[in-house]
């Protein structure tokens, strides 16, 4: 088929990457403009446009994706169908019934759980032990649309965003290519969803990453997973700001008040939570500075038991 793919970050590559190779053509690429990043705010490209120029394949790239323009642009290329993976905008009805097929969606969750931006950091920050990815129909909703296919996934105990994101990217590809090839041969039945399970993942603000020590410390725990490796869960050291990373639950009674430091080593920092347990942090980020192993850190800064993080 002529597939038209919708992409920006590098959670689509691996899709792109299956489709790509999978026999069927992919006549264009659209995916977000160029955007400054990083410290020194340089210009950077998606990695989905990084990809698909290794390819040779055509990219476009508006601000908002519509216009007569715009529209012109894609219905040029002649899809057969629009396959969309973390493209960042709504797709207005003009935009997706251009293709004969229509278009499909690939989403990080078992919809109609976590419909939105954000499917993947909210499981974790609620503690989910399983997740899966649904392939839909799309239609004008956001995640609304009736499931092609749908496929469970288990969350490791430790796993945090980067690293489910990147299982699920492996294996979304797969689930979009077996879905292109029983579309092709007639065989696949769209099923609605259904009214019961519904939740939503809105986009993370950055306020909701800062840790709250009065929390018990498994809550603290899933968040801390949930924010790596962005924003990055953080708190304040003697004013500035401390991301944490690599936690993982003490267990053990601890004495002492919500974020206090309770003890320091080659293994991380015990810290303190609401419920007088501990979290154990494995590697941080200070302001400024590069992400970094707590035996790193106490190279560098000193942090005694009795410190209070805030």
């Amino acid at each position: 088929m002529r597939v038209l793919f919708w992409g920006s970050p590098e959670f689509a590559v691996a899709p792109l990457e299956a489709v790509f190779n999978s026999g069927h053509q992919v006549v264009g690429v659209v995916c977000q403009p160029d955007r400054p990043r990083g410290r020194g705010r340089k210009l950077a490209s998606p990695e989905v446009k990084r990809f698909a120029g290794s390819k040779g394949l055509k990219v476009i790239q508006p601000d908002v994706p519509k216009g007569e323009e715009f529209l012109s642009a894609i219905s040029s290329l002649d899809p057969e169908i629009s396959v969309v993976v973390a493209y960042g905008h709504i797709l207005r009805p003009e935009v997706l019934e251009i293709p004969r097929l229509g278009s499909i969606n690939l989403h990080a969750s078992l919809l109609p759980a976590y419909r939105g931006a954000a499917p993947i950091q909210r499981a974790i920050a609620a503690g989910e032990t399983t997740t899966g990815l649904t392939v839909i129909q799309m239609d004008e909703g956001m995640d609304t649309g009736p499931i092609l296919l749908r496929r469970e996934m288990g969350i490791a105990p430790e796993e945090t965003t980067g690293e489910l994101a990147r299982r699920m990217s492996d294996l979304g590809g797969g689930l979009i290519v077996e879905v292109l090839g029983r579309m092709e041969a007639g065989g696949i039945e769209p099923v609605l969803q259904p009214g019961e399970g519904v939740s939503y993942a809105p986009k993370i603000e950055r306020e909701e990453a800062r840790i709250d020590w009065a929390l018990p410390a498994l809550k603290i725990f899933c968040i801390i997973r949930a924010f790596d490796p962005a924003p990055g869960a953080f708190c304040f050291r003697s004013g500035k700001v401390l991301k944490l990373f690599r936690a993982r639950p003490g267990g053990e009674q601890a004495h002492g008040r919500p974020g206090e430091v309770i003890g320091t080593g080659s293994q991380g920092i015990a810290i303190c939570c609401g419920d007088r347990h501990t979290v154990l942090v494995r590697e941080v980020q200070a302001e400024g500075k590069r992400r970094m192993t707590a035996a790193e850190y106490f190279r560098g800064a000193t942090l005694q038991p009795g410190e209070v993080l805030n």
